[in-house]
């Protein structure tokens, strides 16, 4: 047609690509922006102004707020099409007044078509060491786990009235050895013992590289008001976890104390976590998300590092 001005082919591939914003762009969220590696554009909101350089340097647009300030978030109206909410909630209370804030700011214009947010499987409490999949009841002991049910039980709730497709990922401890106080080998320095055998817990794992392969199948393939569990294969107890990362790393194994010494040896944070056993099905995650864990056990990851 005369006078018509049609975009370009690239044009077209800008309009047409990913904008995604993730909340809380820590570590996990710095391996999405690797694994992205420019594929869509990426907002990432941060409260920390010095954390700017950083987050452009690894592809992102850098966006000052703070989800204890509502007053900071008006940027994140209609921003993008998909969000990954990392944010943990504050340290005190049973609420997560945060996610309240974020999911205040995202409903004052069009809202994202998908939001994933990363949980933690510390919702069920002690499950006696027995194996559970998404359709155990959650259970949480303590106010860490009680705001993790409340951000959780927000988020479904405004996927239903919004339309939005919400998928929370459940995710267990987190390791990798390329990742800040995240892995056994800092513990395992400090000389900290484990549980005696009899006494001991199983926990769940998750490598970091692979919890970030787990967060991009989700803000794509993740089903409408779904739970997935993001864990890897493995069922170690505590114990075990621990002696397997001594002999990767060529340390000595951890002396073994009785659940009746515990109390004196480690803090309450501690004991919080070795008063909790369960082992988590993760078939969820590799049926629906189609995910294929990279290092499906800690004996493969732990010494793993990504380039």
């Amino acid at each position: 047609m005369p006078g018509a001005n049609p975009a370009s082919p690239s044009v077209n591939r800008r309009r047409r690509r990913g904008r995604l914003l993730i909340v809380g762009c820590g570590d996990v969220g710095m391996r999405v922006l690797r694994q992205l590696a420019g594929r869509w554009t990426v907002f990432a909101l941060t409260s920390s102004a010095a954390r700017v350089d950083e987050l452009r340097a690894a592809g992102a647009i850098p966006l000052i707020g703070n989800l204890d300030d509502a007053g900071t978030l008006g940027r994140l109206a209609g921003l993008a099409d998909r969000v990954l909410h990392l944010a943990p909630p504050a340290a005190q209370g049973r609420s997560d007044e945060r996610t309240r804030r974020l999911l205040q700011a995202l409903s004052r214009s069009a809202v994202p078509a998908q939001l994933v947010y990363a949980s933690t499987s510390g919702v069920y409490g002690d499950c006696g060491g027995v194996r559970i999949d998404e359709t155990r009841a959650t259970n949480p002991s303590n106010d860490r786990a009680w705001r993790r049910v409340d951000a959780e039980d927000q988020l479904r709730q405004w996927g239903r009235v919004t339309g939005a497709r919400v998928t929370i990922l459940r995710v267990p401890g987190i390791y990798a050895f390329d990742r800040e106080g995240g892995h056994p080998r800092e513990r395992l320095g400090k000389g900290l013992p484990v549980l005696t055998r009899e006494d001991d817990v199983y926990t769940n794992h998750i490598q970091a590289d692979d919890l970030a392969r787990a967060c991009l199948l989700a803000l794509t393939r993740g089903p409408t008001q779904r739970i997935l569990h993001a864990s890897d294969d493995s069922e170690l107890l505590m114990g075990d976890y621990f002696e397997l990362a001594a002999s990767l790393c060529g340390l000595p194994p951890p002396a073994r104390v009785a659940r009746s010494e515990a109390p004196g040896v480690f803090s309450p944070m501690q004991m919080s976590f070795m008063n909790e056993s369960r082992r988590m099905d993760n078939r969820r995650l590799k049926r629906e998300l189609r995910l294929r864990l990279r290092y499906p056990t800690p004996r493969e990851g732990l010494l793993a590092v990504e380039g």
